[in-house]
């Protein structure tokens, strides 16, 4: 008889949710997690970039606050405060994360984990065994061997720039992707002079790129040098040249290396035990089973999707599979990443699902597209003004007219982007989203605009 029905190797968002899933539903779970509970995510991911992003709205808000009749003097920020904030929110709900696995009577250890085999996990230098092992050990940042980065003090990850102790007055950014866009617009609103130095010819290469290019205008504050390839870092100082092989410096006081994440792939058993991995992440198939029998991954180490949510969704199949196989598998719980959306933090925010203009062509979708201004939005003017960025994008097929792709910039995209999904897992047409009732005045209305403007 196994010691645990299910032992999962992570604490993270992943590991968390599947744990506490597992133990409402009465069975004996173990939680293992070296470092914290919550992950990257929560720890020093998600939420205290979303808690510092907050102070940095509320700052912009006070010294723009004139146009709307409202007039606040004296603004300024204190960076100490803003820290111990972000680190309040983190300390509150990390306890309730550690509460609600006690809640679900799943036991937590502190402690390091390797994977043995199937249904063998060595933690702390003892063996335990379970009917069912989910790894669950997230990713680590990439550092790219660009010359001068190893070792430099200039030089941090998004970890140690969340930690810094003073505000620094430049700051050179590496990667234009959700990182590096947010860390941006985040220490720009600040008032710090920001670069962005990005490989690639726009930003935010998974997003439309009618709407990546209206982010990257609507950040203030940021200078952005596209095509560009950082070829070396000297001190604080970072070297680059452009498609033509033009070399040009970027002096700043810290270097935030932001070119992405990669699934921690080592450091815990993968090899040893005989799972299947690429360099992308833990082969799984569609319900986050891997070649192993009876072990699942989930979240970032499968590679499959680097988002927080996109692990909950994993961590909630593979419970199913494991509490009762047959009716998981009638029910349809597999992993469907097209409809998994993404949200970006910045200022201003966005979000999307589905397919972008570009992905519909590639696959040789024959497509249709509308692309509408927030301003139709009676909200968003009377909350942001007329010259604040805002827009809606829908893709969607020219035939059948189903919705393929929803695109959103401006504010409250990332909450209402669950709607669009649920469109796309519904496979409506652009007849049918016309009937659905949008309350008004919201933003939200931008995606009725949209369904209205294509075709006329």
């Amino acid at each position: 008889m196994s010691d645990y029905d299910v032992i999962i190797l992570g604490g993270g968002p992943g590991g968390y949710l599947a744990a506490e899933r597992l133990g409402h539903a009465k069975k004996k779970v173990l939680l293992v997690e070296e470092q914290y509970l919550g992950g990257t995510c929560l720890n020093v991911g998600c939420i205290p970039t979303k808690s510092l992003l907050n102070s940095a709205k509320l700052y912009l808000h006070a010294r723009h606050s004139e146009q709307f009749g409202v007039t606040a003097g004296n603004v300024a920020f204190d960076w100490g405060r803003v820290q111990a904030w972000k680190d309040e929110v983190v300390t509150t709900l990390v306890g309730g994360v550690g509460m609600a696995e006690r809640k679900a009577g799943v036991e937590v250890a502190n402690a390091h984990g390797t994977l043995v085999g199937p249904g063998v996990v060595e933690v702390a230098g003892e063996r335990k065994t379970a009917d069912h092992v989910i790894i669950a050990t997230g990713s680590v940042p990439v550092m790219p061997p660009i010359p001068g980065a190893k070792d430099n003090p200039a030089v941090v990850d998004s970890t140690g720039l969340l930690g810094l102790e003073s505000f620094p007055s430049r700051l050179a950014v590496i990667g234009g992707g959700v990182i590096g866009v947010e860390f941006a617009s985040l220490f720009a609103a600040f008032g710090a002079q920001v670069e962005v130095i990005e490989l690639l010819p726009e930003i935010l290469p998974f997003a439309d790129t009618d709407i990546a290019s209206k982010i990257r205008k609507g950040i203030q504050g940021v200078t952005f040098h596209l095509g560009c390839k950082v070829t070396g870092i000297e001190g604080s100082t970072v070297v680059y040249s452009d498609a033509q092989g033009v070399e040009a410096r970027t002096e700043a006081d810290v270097v935030l290396m932001a070119v992405g994440r990669r699934p921690a792939l080592t450091g815990w058993g993968a090899e040893e035990a005989g799972l299947e991995t690429t360099p992308r992440g833990v082969v799984v198939d569609d319900t986050m089973r891997t070649n192993l029998p009876n072990v699942w991954a989930v979240g970032d180490v499968t590679g499959r999707s680097l988002l927080a949510h996109a692990a909950y969704r994993m961590a909630e199949i593979a419970v199913a599979h494991i509490l009762d196989p047959a009716g998981a598998a009638r029910s349809g719980q597999v992993l469907r990443t097209q409809t998994i959306p993404w949200a970006v933090y910045s200022i201003p925010e966005a979000a999307g699902v589905g397919l972008t203009q570009a992905q519909a062509v590639q696959q040789g979708l024959d497509v249709v597209t509308a692309t509408v201004p927030l301003v139709l939005s009676g909200r968003f003017v009377a909350e942001n003004g007329l010259k604040a960025p805002g827009a809606v994008k829908i893709i969607a097929e020219k035939d059948s007219r189903v919705i393929r792709g929803i695109h959103a910039l401006g504010p409250y995209s990332p909450e209402t982007i669950w709607g669009a999904a649920a469109i796309l897992e519904s496979e409506y047409t652009i007849d049918d989203l016309r009937q659905v009732v949008f309350p008004h005045p919201t933003v939200s209305e931008g995606i009725r605009e949209a369904a209205w403007a294509i075709n006329n």
